[in-house]
């Protein structure tokens, strides 16, 4: 048998397996919307540990972060390795754990209907939920992206990145939509807990071969002793402080893992999850990241458009363990995509499905218009609201709208995989930076009670547009005062507008700050 055949059984072997446990938890999940977007919330320490784990995990991890500390030396442990382990923990704490106490009284799914309930507003639950899907989307094709390239680099181009992209698209569609969050989340369990083993079983593989890690980093500083440098180049302060602040906020308000605020069982599981998970990103980010700045020593040859990770494992290692860490990189992959669909799902069915179904049910009510375009447009809300009832009248079917949703989803963003720009660390620092522009006004809303809804539209809206312009706009500068990073300015704009309207406008109709009261609230 080939080497390539090998490989490929092993990948086929696993993506089996997580298969197989899909269909377990699939037996084993209520037919309601709920169970199947949130479990149920009975997740515990370990799961919620390993399934918020492996679902940040993902092609940036193995493949962008790696190709950056090979370019650039291993200073980027300070940015994701470090800092961001330790921002996260603090945000885990200061913005998931209200929102956990938030979630338990009013049986929240997304932030947008927590949003949206607070400031009695379904523009502010669709505006929520618009940016997070426009924002979810190069990130879910980041992941279609490394895995097609995981997978041509693996097979050194007998399969074309079409087929690998595509193949371990299908493979999510299907298991995401067949199990729901509860197999989602004991893949990313079972995946986690791969994904550590053979990266430090890979690292003490080529370790041996070169002579120990003093060997390794002796013939890096012999080959370029700026890598071990700190500061100067590329990490500047501005760069290292405004990369851990955009990302780590950034993470807190991507879908998957903020609906994991949602999950925890208990008060004691998610103050858990808080303590270890810093512990659990170091042990992986830093032998992920060496093997990437070591590489740079060892001469190690990447391919054009290619990634460290698998060139230095073919260079050092046998072809079935090169496998086995790819199948582990695609593990990172799927459990960040699996994730990334089914929330993004949730946020189409219920923030932005609902409140227009909602609507229209409410425009029914007044008086109709007699001329042409309103008798149609009344036949159109009048459709609309059927559908609605129909799918509302049945949570069975509320969940079947959610599984046509991943779909379409994933096939939109593979299509759009083929063709995209950029690698992945580009792609993945603009998506964290659109969503870090979302926590500020969440973190003011929940803490403070005097925040309004046009304080909420003002910081949302003008950081998110002072981002896009950043993003898009090659006049606009995408950093300032010596470096600080145009996402972490928009930030503290989001936060200033936020905070300023608030104080100039006072609650419309509708708003209820008691929402956010959660003295009652049983936290064991």
């Amino acid at each position: 048998m080939t080497d390539t055949a090998i490989q490929l059984g092993i990948v086929g072997g696993y993506m089996v397996l997580a298969a197989a446990i899909g269909v377990v938890a699939y037996r084993l999940t209520d037919r309601t919307a709920e169970d199947y977007y949130l479990a149920s919330r009975t997740f515990g320490t370990v799961v919620l540990l390993f399934t918020t784990f492996a679902t940040l995990l993902s092609a940036f991890t193995f493949f962008g972060g790696p190709n950056l500390t090979f370019a650039q030396g291993p200073e980027w442990l300070l940015v994701m390795g470090l800092m961001d382990g330790i921002i996260f923990a603090v945000l885990w704490y200061v913005l998931g754990y209200k929102q956990w106490l938030v979630g338990q009284r009013h049986g929240y799914v997304t932030l947008g209907e927590m949003l949206g309930d607070r400031f009695g507003s379904r523009l502010l639950r669709g505006l929520v939920a618009a940016i997070s899907l426009f924002w979810l989307f190069p990130y879910v094709m980041l992941q279609q992206k490394g895995a097609g390239q995981a997978i041509v680099g693996l097979t050194d181009g007998a399969v074309p990145f079409w087929v690998g992209a595509g193949g371990i698209t299908l493979f999510m569609i299907v298991y995401v939509a067949v199990s729901g969050m509860r197999g989602v989340a004991w893949t990313d369990t079972l995946q986690g807990i791969v994904m550590l083993g053979l990266i430090w079983a890979a690292v003490a593989w080529i370790l041996s071969a070169v002579g120990g890690p003093s060997a390794a980093t002796a013939r890096l500083a012999e080959t370029d002793p700026e890598f071990l440098a700190l500061g100067g180049g590329l990490y500047t302060p501005e760069y290292i402080l405004s990369t851990a602040i955009s990302i780590a906020f950034g993470v807190t308000m991507f879908p998957q893992i903020n609906q994991r605020f949602f999950v925890a069982r208990s008060q004691k599981v998610l103050k858990r999850t808080l303590a270890l998970w810093p512990v659990l990103v170091v042990l992986l980010f830093v032998p992920a990241f060496m093997l990437g700045a070591w590489a740079a020593g060892l001469g190690v040859t990447v391919p054009e458009n290619g990634n460290v990770i698998p060139a230095v494992l073919n260079e050092y290692t046998a072809g079935w363990f090169t496998a086995a860490v790819v199948a582990a990189a695609l593990a990172a992959m799927m459990s960040s995509s699996d994730s990334m669909l089914l929330s993004g799902a949730s946020y189409l069915t219920r923030d932005l499905y609902r409140p227009v179904t909602d609507l229209a049910d409410e425009e029914l009510t007044l008086p109709a218009r007699t001329s042409l375009v309103g008798r149609v447009r009344r036949s159109l809300l009048g459709l609309a609201v059927s559908i609605g009832r129909l799918l509302r009248s049945d949570q069975d079917r509320e969940a079947l709208l959610a599984r046509a949703g991943v779909v379409v989803f994933a096939t939109l963003s593979f299509v759009a995989s083929l063709s995209a720009p950029g690698t992945l660390v580009q792609i993945g620092d603009t998506a964290f930076g659109g969503f870090a522009q979302l926590a500020l006004p969440v973190i003011v809303a929940l803490y403070w009670s005097r925040t309004t809804r046009w304080g909420m539209y003002a910081g949302i809206g003008g950081s998110q547009l002072f981002y896009l312009a950043s993003v898009f706009l090659s006049g606009v500068p995408q950093s300032y005062l010596g470096g600080w990073s145009a996402s972490v300015v928009c930030m503290v704009l989001g936060l200033a507008l936020t905070v300023g309207v608030s104080l100039l406008t006072s609650a419309s109709p509708g708003e209820d700050a008691s929402l956010y009261s959660v003295s009652g609230v049983d936290g064991d």
